[in-house]
């Protein structure tokens, strides 16, 4: 794929039109900023860019002009954010399992990327416990695939890695405070263990490969969870089993209304991730670390709280109900400190609870009423980005 001789403008103002020069943008005038010129004609590889956060960031780069390689197995949702807003037609596509170490290789030999996003995963706790195997060969196997691909075909091109863990990757004992970047990692449960285990391969390889004083791949590591947006219909999640009870006129069901969670908007950490990789490119060797990307700590809410306000902004009649279960262990309280970020990186979460809620039910009514999806899904990346 050609870079563009011009930053595409699907969005409108904010994402596209006439850019500074990327050396305008080594430190941003909005310090922790997704900075439009660090991004034109980039060569990205995003690994698992099907999935509802990789679908959301696969358009971001578009829009910023990025030449991007996606690399999944295949759309894991019917349906699927990126189907309804034809993603593909703007990005290379490779179908292929992240779990294959030839093609994993095959892929950042060919598509010889400046940054590579390694969002692939096997991401829900409860298939974790059915599928320990597969959880763990994704989840951990597939990072040390990424990274080794990296090393041994990507040292000349790769500048910049970031591994998507989750906010589960830290030992959760319950202590009643938000986790800070050097809590220890572990998890209770085959998702959340097998995130911990990620983290751990790339403290090694960074520590082992991607560090010293010469020029070559730098690896960070994010950490956020929660993430609620339009366009999800994962299994098991709050806010897809709202809107698939809302398709079927019942009640949804609510496994554990008094959990709190760090709930906040996909484009939140997203931005986080962008950030840290100009950080990296930009020469900031400090970025090649861990990095939480939550919410403000007001927003940490009860499942219950979210599904109340979900019943309040949806215009007709919706309802919840407890789900006896049974259930898997989940933990009770989860939360990030992102303090790190927000000193760092300049980052904040410029969406709060209430307007990502507000914008998830204008994301879905668009859908019920038969919005160009991709022209809606573009829009909100665009006022996201000018908030």
């Amino acid at each position: 794929m050609e870079a563009p001789s011009e930053a595409p403008d699907p969005a409108g103002p904010g994402l596209g039109g006439s850019l500074p020069a990327v050396s305008e943008f080594v430190n941003p005038p909005q310090f922790g900023a997704v900075a439009p010129a660090m991004w034109r004609g980039r060569r990205v590889l995003l690994t698992g860019h099907t999935g509802f956060k990789g679908a959301w960031l696969s358009l971001w780069l578009q829009a910023l002009g990025a030449e991007v390689t996606g690399f999944s197995n295949g759309i894991p949702t019917a349906p699927s954010l990126y189907a309804l807003a034809d993603v593909e037609p703007g990005l290379t596509n490779i179908t292929a399992d992240i779990r294959d170490r030839e093609a994993v290789t095959a892929a950042v030999r060919d598509a010889r990327p400046e940054v590579v996003i390694h969002m692939a995963a096997q991401p829900m706790v409860r298939r974790s416990f059915v599928n320990p195997h597969e959880t763990y060969e994704t989840n951990v196997m597939g990072t040390v695939n990424v990274l080794d691909a990296v090393r041994t075909v990507g040292a000349d091109t790769v500048r910049a890695v970031v591994n998507i863990t989750s906010d589960k990757a830290y030992d959760n004992r319950e202590q009643g405070r938000p986790f800070v970047e050097d809590d220890p990692m572990g998890g209770h449960d085959p998702y959340s263990n097998s995130k911990g285990c990620a983290e751990l391969v790339t403290d090694a390889f960074r520590r082992s490969y991607f560090s010293g004083d010469d020029v070559g791949p730098r690896v960070a590591s994010v950490r956020a969870g929660n993430v609620i947006g339009g366009g999800d219909w994962g299994e098991d999640r709050l806010v897809p089993d709202v809107m698939r009870a809302v398709s079927a006129g019942r009640p949804v069901p609510i496994r554990n209304p008094t959990a709190i969670r760090p709930w906040q908007h996909v484009l939140n950490p997203l931005s986080g991730y962008l950030v840290v990789a100009q950080k990296i490119l930009a020469g900031n060797h400090d970025a090649a670390s861990g990095w939480n990307f939550g919410p403000a700590q007001d927003d940490a809410k009860p499942v219950s709280w979210i599904a109340d306000r979900l019943t309040e902004l949806w215009p007709d009649e919706l309802a919840w109900e407890i789900d006896p279960g049974p259930h898997p262990h989940e933990a009770q309280f989860l939360s990030l400190d992102s303090t790190k970020a927000r000193e760092g990186l300049g980052w904040r979460p410029r969406w709060a609870l209430g307007q990502t809620l507000e914008s998830i039910v204008q994301w879905h009514l668009g859908l019920r009423d038969g919005a160009d999806v991709r022209a809606l899904t573009l829009e909100q990346i665009r006022l996201f980005s000018a908030a």
